[in-house]
């Protein structure tokens, strides 16, 4: 198998050395910390523990609670005002 020469910064060439093991090579470390990353990040995507899951879930329904009241209010507004309009305007006919 062939090999390929790549650069990298110094920097980031002391730090894959402090964490490349005694007995494995540069390019065992990279594959070792391939490895250990997740490579398709919709794998995780979503996925709560149940505590995090119901305070979210509770979250949400305080929040819909509060724009349907909010909405209702308005929409009662908004009747009650068009009705006084109607009202207003048969006194003036």
């Amino acid at each position: 198998m062939g090999t390929k020469t790549i650069g990298v910064r110094e920097e980031v060439y002391e730090r894959l050395k402090a964490r490349k093991r005694e007995d494995e090579s540069f390019t065992d470390l990279v594959n070792r910390l391939l490895d250990e990353t997740t490579t398709d990040w919709r794998e995780e995507f979503g996925t709560l523990d149940e505590t995090d899951a119901d305070e979210l879930e509770q979250l949400v329904a305080d929040s819909r609670k509060r724009a349907s009241s909010g909405l209702s209010t308005r929409q009662e507004e908004a009747l009650e005002a068009l009705s006084n309009g109607d009202e207003d305007d048969d006194e003036t006919a």
